[in-house]
Order: C-alpha cells, then structure tokens, then sequence
C-alpha cells in the first residue's frame, strides 16, 4: 500500500532552467531502453518499430503502437509470442493546427507499448505500470491520478485496493473518454489512463483532467476484452488482450522537468539549429517566435522519418502529408526570417540542414535513417527549392487577396471570406497547400470557402484525408480458417510438385465439399510449391490434379495463390508455366546494377514480379540516361554470363541485417528470415522463389524507365522466355522494315531520318503554297469591306474562308489587315476538317487603342462553337469542335464588332 501526502501540499517546485543539462539517466534514449527492459524482464518480447507505412490498408499512416498487431487482436494470425513490447515511431496530422501551440501536440512521435495478447489481464498491466511510473521512473506518487471507465468497477478495485490509490485520486469518466473501441462493431474495451499532476497544490476538488495547464496523461491502458456486435450488444471475447501505449515525449518531458515536450532532448536540438539558421535565441524569444520554432522542429522529425520509410513528397495520400508538412515548414522559416539555406547562399535550401540534426539524433529511434541519408537531403533540397520558386509570388497574391477580402468584408458589414476559387488558384498554381492558406486567413480573421474550394478540386485531384486517429477492426463474417485449417507447408524453394491433401473447399467464399466443372474454386491444401503472392512477387500459376480415389477427378487451373490468415495459402483457379524465378532473380541484379550505376543512396520503393516481365520502383531524382541503361543491362548481362550459383540461408533477422542484407520495401519480417544471396552481387532478405543459378535467366532487356510519383522512378524490363521473345519479335520488326526500306540493319537510322528531312520539307512545301492560296483568296475579298461609324469611319471584314487551316487562316489576316487603311478589324473563320474550327481576329492600332482586344474578343466567338482561345490585343487565335455552327460564330462576330465600333467611332 502506498502512502499519499495531502492533496493541498505543493510536492513539486518550479521547472529547472533551461540550460541546465539534462540527467543522462532520464533522456529520450534511456526512457525508451528502461521501458523496453522493465518489460522484457517480466517475459515481453522486444519487437522492433514497425515501418510509418502501415500494411493495413484501413490507414493512411502508422498512427499506434498497436497497429502491427491488429490482425492478432482479430484472430486473423496466430500470435507468435504471448506478450510482446515495442517503441513504436507513430504519424499523426489530424491536429496538426495545434503543433507547436500546445506543449504535447505532435505530428511524429514515439509510442512505447507493452502488449499481452491472450497472456495476463488488467492485474498485471496495472501493476506494472505503476511499478514502472513510480519506482523504474520514479514519479513521486501523490502527483499521479487515475482515470477509469465509469462501470468498470474492477479495475477501479484494483486501483483502490491492490496498488493503492486514494479515491480522490481515481477520476471515473464517460465512454468519450475511457472506454475504446475500434468501430461500430468489433473488438473494444475499457480504458485506465495514468495523469502526471504538476500543480497538485490546487487541491482534489472540482479537477479536470483535462486541463492541460496542470494535467497530462502519459500512460493509456486498453483493456480488450468484449467484442460489440450489430445490435450494440457487448459479447466477452475468447482471447482478452492489452494494448498499452506511453508518449516517450510525454514521460521526457515530466523526468526532465521542461515546460513542454518540444523543449525534451528528442527535439530541442532540432529547434537549437532551427534557430540557429533564423538568428534568434529560443530562451529570448517571444511566443510567436517559439511556435515557428517548434513547428519546425516538429515538422522536420515527421518528414524526415516519413522519406526514410518511402514515403516522397507528391499531391496524393502519404505524399501529400510529407509535401504538407515540409512546405509547412518552409513558409515557416520564411516568417521566421531564415533566408536561402540560412548561411549567406540565397538561392540554397535550408531544411537540409535542419534534417541533418534530425538524422544526427536517429540513431537509437532507427538505425536505417542514417543510412540513407543522402536520399532524404537530397529529396528535401529537391522539394524546398521547387515550393520557394512559387512561395514569394504566391504570398504576394494571397496578401492581395485578403485585402480584397477584408474589403469586401467591411463593405457588406459581414465576415470576411475568401472565396474557394481564390484558394484554389493558391493551390493549382503556386502549391500552396490549403492548410497553409487556411492558417493564413485565420490570422487575420477571415474565412476560407472550403465548399467551394472542394468543387474546384473536382477532376484535379482527391485530396488525402488526414490520418486517422483510431485504427478501424471489425470481426469478419467470412470463414474462420483459423479453427479448422492448419498453416500450409510451403515446398516451392526446393520442389515445383507434391502430393498433397485437401483441406478445403471454398465457392465464393462459403466452404463446400463439391465443385462442377467450368466453376471457379479456392483450394486449400496442407502443403504445396505454389508460391503465395507477397514481397511483389506475384503468386504462381500452375495445375492441381485431384485424384478421387484410384483414378482422376478433376484437374484446377491456378491462376493466383494467396495467403490468408498467417500461413494458410489460398490456391485459386478454375475446375476443367512460366518464368518466374528468372523475373524475381533478375530483380535482385537490377537493384545491385543500380546501386552500381547510379548510387547506393538510392533504394527499392516498390516492386512486381510476374511472368512475363519485371517492374522495379526505385528512389531517384531523374531519368536515367541512355549509357546508365546500357551500362545496367550490361552488368546484368555479365553477372548472368558469369554462371554464379545462387545461395540461401535462413538466420536471424539481426545477423541477417549485420551482415550486410537488403531489406525489401514493405515486407515485415519474423525472427528468422531468408537470405538469399548472389555471390559477390548481392545479398537480400527474400522469401521468393529464385533461379538456382544466374545463367538461367538467359538474358536481361530494359524495355522502358519513367517517373512514376515525385522522386520514384520505374524500370521494366524482361529476362528469360520473355527476354527471347522480345528479342525475337523486334528482330522479326526490323526484317520488315529492312525489306520495306531496302537497306541493312545498320542503315536504317540514317535512311529513316533521311525519309524524315525529305517529308519535313514535303510539308513545309504545302504550308507555303496553302498559305500562298490563303493569301490569294483573301486578296479577292478586300474589297467586301464595310464601314462603320459615323464621325470616324472604320473598315470591317468578316468572312469565311471555308475549309483552310489555321496556320493559312492566319495568313489571310495578316495580308488583308495590312492592306487595309487604319482603324480597321479582321475576323475569320474556317472548318480545315471534320469536327474542327480555326477563327482568327486582327485589329489595326486604332482599334486597340479604343480599348478593343482581339484577345478579349474571339473567346466569345470560339465558345459558340464549342471552344475556346486568345492572344494578343491586336491578333488572337481560336478553335472549336462544332463546325456546323460557324456561320451563327461569324454573324455573332459581325453584330458584336459593329457594336463595339459604331460607339466608339461615332
């Protein structure tokens, strides 16, 4: 039983100063390894961080520690251990608006979490987090409250009764608060949550936990134990689990005794650099100035860890998150007055500076960030120097606009409001994230029309929705594998046939004992060579013969495998052969040939293996040039004709790693993982199937490298069966153009870019004489120009040259505007060809000078017959699609120019 002080005793003093050092004992770094050994001293496994890119596709980003073990909570795996912990790297921009405000509000931060799953319940969790806070960390216990679901009468006892904290100290709230679930349906449960007190001197009474001047919760408990149905009935679940998770900025904060998690040593050093660049001292400056700071410091962690994980700047999902935050953080340091990259190079960057601190402090949050370093400077430099080129001129309009805004506002006695055009023009044209505007108006008190932001946005671009704050499961209605089916043993890697047994059964779904001929079928089997789809290798392709007693019953064609629920593998096809292994080994050469060629910062984003070819996303900033091609093809080409046996081990995913293994992009690993390794090569974690030596790939072929997403680019290529018959079939295109041009091999460049001269100066030869016709027919009509006007008299033409095209259109304008005497105005209009308009407008000087456009004028016109143009005041060009309303285009033209003219002339 532990002893409280009276609640009105103040048992804290005030926070230390600034620059006191901080206790190497209670640093970012010694928290989480003190946590992660309380826990694996009392039987948890220490697991690594899960990737910011989560597997589960119901997220955007990995938004808690408990989300790589979902589908364990669900029952969809097997658990591997029975308890497990973790210091989990987490994303969350769903209150991004408040980084940087408040002293706990993050986009990235750390997660430590201890997780039973079917091991020990509430007692135990408890417990141990009180045993952790107070004598592992020390917390004086009279600062610590309690919170609890309101029915949950339990864990209030085991509060009260076996840890022993005073009633006034255990707070019992509502569902909102302490009770969590997953969605409407599915597992959920009560939560406690742990509140560290820095004001215990105001007393026991009337408290919120809530108020976040006195109070912050740092520890959460997650007690699962009832599965919600549809009718909203609670049902007990097999399997009770816990999911715990402690903000490591949190418990930082409290152990180093600083006003706020931004001032800990996990990201004070970020904002010391931060203000390094701006000129300024953090301790001297005002609040706005430490916001900025604080907000970058913030900003630079989320990204540089989010580039690390794959994750490039772009206008969609995860990208559009990093390209958020990091233009975030530059108009930041802009107001904060850091200029160029901060020291003296105006036309420099200055995030990667900053991100070098971030990467300097990375290495017990994930070794691989340093490793590749080069790739995340060079992807922020990239994405900084692109955003500021459009940044100052975007600021200036936007600055306009809000006048305007503010204006309008004071005219009508109403709120201010930008309007959804205005912001949309912001973000079309100058990459100004909404968010960003928003903020901006905000500070000045005006609106922003989001609705009318949203139907501009339509057909452009479907904006990420911001990470969500609660990871969504739901129990499933489909067939519970995991009771009735074992794990599939997989033979691939050593054998492409067995006899086998089957397990199951499944149409549509629904598990059957019977399928007819022609219908589609999942077969379930208790050990197979099909290789199921995963690390983007697609699943194999082949045929089940299913004997029926002494003779056959049926043969299924497999056309994908899959695996489900863990281990189980899901062969499905058709009741009624390939080269995979080349395409997948051939991939592991073209990342050690790239790595080669071009750098060894870059990296795999990306990658699917099928049967009839290969594609490889890979992190780089440009296309590759011709020679880096031929050199990649080349190296691979060389290592295929080197005959080098392929070898593989199963170890430890930490020698493996040590070792100097490649990890894939995506894939999560066990324990013990697969190495497979091309001697003097390359060395890779992999679970697929491979050639079992290079010179079976037969040959390599690059068929095509373009960009794919910002600073992603794509390889695909062919090897193999499909390397020959690419080769066989452009052979067999280039006999027929030899025959077709009769000339060798090596002379058809030469003879194609001869025919090319000759047709170029073929076409210019007809332009000329088109544009001679023009020219002649327009001399026919100079004389059908009329007059208009009363005390100046101005001539007009407005014909129809039938079928000429534009650029001989335009001809006939300029020949039959300098023939006549200024003022005088031009307007012509032709169908050069089915579904197709040219119009053109020409004006002499005086007719400009009234104020009269041709630019301004011929869009009008165009539109009528459903199209559209522009130019210049005095010539303008135009185009349509309805020629069958080009008379009514042209009288239209005629009333309108008379109209202008007659008033302006008379």
């Amino acid at each position: 039983m532990h002893q409280f002080a009276a609640c009105t005793q103040p048992l804290i003093k005030e926070l230390v100063e600034e620059d006191k050092p901080i206790d190497l004992s209670v640093s970012g770094n010694s928290i989480r390894q003190r946590f992660l050994n309380f826990f694996a001293s009392r039987g948890h496994k220490v697991l690594p961080s899960a990737s910011l890119v989560p597997e589960d596709p119901t997220v955007l980003l990995t938004i808690a520690g408990m989300l790589q073990f979902k589908p364990i909570f669900l029952g969809q795996i097997p658990r591997q251990v029975p308890s497990a912990t973790t210091a989990q790297r987490c994303i969350r921009t769903n209150d991004v608006e408040n980084v940087g405000r408040t002293s706990r509000h993050h986009t990235f931060f750390e997660m430590l979490g201890n997780f039973s799953f079917g091991d020990y319940f509430k007692k135990e969790a408890i417990i141990w987090a009180w045993e952790l806070s107070t004598k592992e960390f020390g917390l004086p216990v009279d600062n610590l409250w309690v919170s609890v679901y309101e029915d949950d009468d339990e864990t209030f006892a085991i509060w009260r009764d076996q840890v022993g904290v005073p009633v006034d100290h255990i707070k019992k709230m509502g569902e909102e608060d302490n009770f969590w679930s997953s969605g409407v349906t599915g597992p959920c449960g009560p939560c406690s949550e742990l509140y560290y007190d820095f004001h215990p001197e105001r007393g026991c009474s009337d408290v919120d936990l809530g108020d976040d001047t006195r109070f912050i919760e740092f520890y959460n408990l997650v007690f699962m134990q009832y599965n919600r149905t549809e009718d909203g009935s609670l049902e007990p679940l097999k399997q009770k689990n816990i999911d715990t998770g402690l903000g490591l900025e949190r418990l930082a904060r409290i152990l180093q005794k600083v006003p706020n998690n931004y001032e800990t040593d996990l990201i004070y050093p970020i904002i010391e650099k931060a203000s390094e660049l701006a000129n300024v001292s953090y301790s001297t400056a005002d609040d706005s100035t430490k916001t900025k700071l604080k907000i970058i410091g913030d900003h630079m962690r989320a990204v540089v860890y989010l580039i690390s994980d794959g994750v490039n700047p772009s206008n969609i999902g995860r990208g559009y998150v990093v390209r958020r935050l990091i233009r975030r953080a530059v108009r930041t340091g802009r107001l904060l007055g850091i200029k160029g990259d901060g020291i003296g190079n105006l036309e420099g960057a200055f995030l990667p500076a900053i991100a070098q601190k971030v990467i300097e402090l990375s290495t017990e949050i994930d070794q691989d960030v340093k490793g590749r370093e080069v790739r995340i400077i060079e992807e922020l430099k990239r994405e900084e120097l692109r955003f500021v080129q459009t940044l100052e001129r975007g600021e200036k309009l936007l600055d306009q606009m809000l006048e305007d805004a503010l204006s309008r506002g004071l005219a009508k006695e109403s709120t201010p409001r930008l309007s959804g055009k205005d912001a949309f023009l912001l973000y079309d044209t100058f990459g100004f994230p909404v968010e960003i505007t928003v903020e901006v108006a905000e500070e000045r008190g005006i609106q922003v029309d989001m609705i009318g932001f949203n139907i501009e946005m339509e057909n452009q671009r479907q904006q990420s929705q911001a990470a969500h704050n609660t990871v969504k499961l739901a129990v499933g209605n489909g067939v519970d594998l995991t009771e009735t089916i074992r794990d599939t043993e997989f033979l691939g890697y050593d054998s492409l046939s067995t006899r086998a047994v089957v397990e199951g059964l499944l149409v549509d779904g629904s598990s059957v004992i019977q399928v007819n001929e022609g219908n589609e079928v999942e077969v379930l089997l208790d050990r197979t060579p099909f290789y199921a789809e995963s690390g983007g290798q697609i699943g194999d392709n082949g045929f089940l013969y299913v004997n029926g007693g002494d003779q056959s019953s049926g043969v299924v064609e497999v056309k994908d495998v899959q695996k489900v629920s863990g281990n189980i593998f899901v062969h499905r096809g058709i009741l009624t052969e390939g080269a995979l292994e080349v395409h997948h080994t051939a991939t592991h050469l073209l990342q050690a040939a790239l790595k080669k060629v071009i750098g060894e910062e870059t990296s795999q984003a990306g990658s699917l293996v099928a049967f009839d070819r290969l594609r490889f996303d890979f992190n780089f900033h440009r296309s590759l040039s011709e020679s880096e091609i031929l050199e990649i093809e080349g190296l691979i080409n060389g290592w295929i004709g080197g005959a080098t046996l392929l070898q593989t081990n199963v170890m430890a995913l930490d020698d493996a790693k040590k070792a100097g293994a490649i990890a894939m992009f995506g894939e999560k690993y066990s324990e013990q993982v697969r190495v497979v390794e091309v001697p003097g090569v390359s060395k890779e974690l992999c679970g697929g199937t491979h050639v079992s030596n290079t010179s079976e790939i037969r040959g390599f072929k690059i068929i095509s490298e373009q960009a794919v997403a910002s600073g992603v680019r794509r390889i695909e290529a062919v090897a193999g069966d499909a390397f020959i018959e690419y080769v066989t079939t452009r052979d067999n295109y280039m006999k027929n153009l030899c025959s077709t041009l009769k000339v060798k091999a090596e002379e058809v460049p030469s003879r194609v870019e001869t025919l090319l001269e000759e047709l170029r100066q073929a076409r210019n030869e007809v332009s000329a004489a088109r544009a001679k016709a023009a020219v002649y027919k327009a001399s026919t009509i100079v004389d059908k120009a009329f007059l208009v006007g009363t005390s100046q008299k101005t001539r007009v033409i407005v014909e129809s040259m039938e079928d000429i095209d534009a650029e001989s259109l335009k001809s006939a304008a300029e020949f039959l505007v300098s023939h006549l005497e200024d003022p005088a105005a031009v307007i012509l209009g032709s169908s050069p060809g089915e579904g197709k308009v040219s119009l053109v407008a020409a004006f002499t000087p005086g007719v400009v000078e009234w104020g009269i456009q041709a630019g301004k004028f011929i869009g009008p016109i165009a539109k009528l017959c459903g199209g559209g143009g522009g130019g210049r005041p005095n010539f303008a060009q135009a185009g349509g699609r309805k020629p069958e309303n080009l008379l009514a285009a042209l009288e239209k033209a005629r009333d309108d120019i008379v109209s202008l003219l007659t008033e302006k002339a008379s």
